[in-house]
């Protein structure tokens, strides 16, 4: 049965990329009918945090799509200090008594790369084991075959056959001088004892497979197959960090700036994969049905940003798109926690009668608190009274429509269709054209010209708020 894993360490937020990792390992079970391992690589005790497994959490449950196996490796030590010692039995790792001061390793040895402590490696297994019963310290290596095979090869899936030579292979640790198994032993004992079919990972771990196919097989565990994802790269073409580029990597970022999950999961799969058929917007049920490993990128992908603007337009745009997509009741929940976050009292009711008005309006759930403030707020900030005054008038003819819509709103029905109405046959005894007539009365009780339909927002105003609010710019032209 195909299983895939993610395995994240808790050193940090989740990235953006860890967080593409997940996804594309995610919809490659989903796919294939596969299951979706999660897995805590939480074996470096000295850079682990609960803070950032925590945050890590966020990220992953944010996201919305969930795992169906979950195990952290620091509960697992007796499976790697096995698997090592199987090794260790086989003849294919030994042990390395070099006192851990001792800088021997960070020599070259005849001008090249150092590969072994060559004393080590050809110290006799009862020497080794009266010397490790004595209770000396040792890290265990790995006994890389130099003398019967020339190179290590790795069937990637997404980039075909790649080699190395055995003899740039180092001597690799597989358990510290501590007994604390390295990452490689760790990541390899737990993938063959997990029964991992498929690793998709990071292009950056490439160079670590080479090592992972003698660990599997020194295992004899069954081979799994490999796929290196390419990196997501800054704007300036470096490898996108969390060191160097900050929030701007943190999934957490993307979420308590009002994207949609879903929105940020079809904008990370679209960095270096693509369905090969033009589409951007795609439902979760379309992004499982259409990815494949072979319409993974060989190139890496950039995240557009500035120091001005965090996130990258493409992203924004999906965010926006999939606004537009929302049920009003799913998007009128989604914006009441901003809304509050940004300082305002409000309720599902409330919001579920302003949603339509700005759903086309907002690219992210963020911008509520500047596209329906005027809802919310008891008062208007001050705005400038020649914003009343339309488009080839004055401020008399702003005066008598403001005064003539005081008349209007005080008696009409207070509908959307009975204010429409209204309102055009004031425009119509008036004499003037109707956004002559509408715009004094939209600045008038939103504060600005560009807002939502009219009749719409004063509906949702109700006939005090509008009667308060004209009143105030009546009493602004008139000062």
């Amino acid at each position: 049965m195909l299983r895939v894993r993610f395995a994240p360490s808790p050193t940090g937020y989740l990235h953006i990329g860890g967080a593409r990792t997940f996804i594309f390992n995610w919809l490659y079970a989903r796919r294939n009918g596969g299951t979706m391992v999660l897995r805590i690589d939480d074996t470096d005790v000295e850079r682990n945090t609960q803070a950032s497994e925590n945050s890590i959490f966020e990220g992953l449950n944010w996201l919305d799509l969930g795992w169906d196996d979950f195990c952290r490796q620091s509960d697992r030590r007796h499976v790697h200090q096995q698997a090592a010692e199987a090794i260790l039995e086989r003849g294919m790792a030994y042990r390395d008594f070099t006192p851990a001061s001792s800088t021997e390793e960070e020599h070259s040895h005849d001008g090249g790369p150092w590969l072994c402590n060559p004393g080590m490696r050809e110290l006799s297994r009862s020497e080794s084991d009266r010397r490790a019963g004595a209770g000396e310290p040792f890290v265990l290596r790995f006994r890389v075959p130099r003398e019967s095979r020339s190179e290590v090869v790795v069937k990637d899936l997404v980039y075909g056959r790649v080699t190395k030579s055995t003899s740039d292979l180092e001597d690799f640790a597989l358990l510290r001088s501590t007994g604390v198994p390295t990452y490689h032993m760790a990541s390899c004992a737990d993938d063959a004892d997990l029964r991992i079919s498929h690793i998709l990972r990071g292009q950056e771990h490439l160079a670590n497979t080479f090592k992972h196919v003698l660990i599997f097989e020194a295992l004899d565990a069954p081979m799994p197959q490999f796929a290196h994802l390419p990196l997501l790269m800054a704007p300036d073409g470096s490898k996108l960090s969390k060191r160097k580029h900050g929030p701007v990597v943190s999934v957490t970022t993307y979420r308590d700036a009002g994207f949609l999950p879903h929105a940020f999961i079809n904008f990370l799969c679209l960095l270096g994969w693509s369905p090969k058929d033009n589409r951007e917007v795609m439902s979760r049920q379309e992004l499982i049905d259409a990815f494949t490993l072979e319409n993974v990128n060989h190139s890496n992908a950039v995240v557009n940003f500035t120091d001005d603007d965090p996130f990258d337009p493409k992203a924004v745009w999906l965010n926006a798109e999939h606004i537009r997509s929302l049920d009003l009741d799913g998007l009128a929940a989604k914006l009441v926690p901003f809304a509050e976050a940004a300082g305002f009292e409000t309720n599902f009711g409330k919001m579920r009668q302003i949603a339509p008005l700005i759903q086309e309006r907002i690219k992210l759930l963020r911008d509520v608190s500047t596209a329906a403030d005027f809802f919310f707020r008891e008062e208007l900030p001050p705005y400038d009274p020649n914003e009343l005054i339309p488009q080839k008038g004055d401020r008399a003819m702003a005066l008598t429509v403001l005064q003539t819509a005081c008349d209007i709103v005080s008696t009409a029905e207070f509908t959307h269709d009975a204010l429409e109405a209204a309102l055009k046959s004031g425009a119509e005894k008036l004499k003037i054209k109707t956004g002559q007539m509408y715009l004094p009365v939209r600045v008038a009780v939103c504060g600005r010209k560009i807002a939502p339909p009219l009749f719409s927002t004063l509906e949702v105003l109700g006939r005090e708020t509008t009667l308060q609010r004209v009143a105030r710019a009546i009493k602004m032209l008139k000062s």
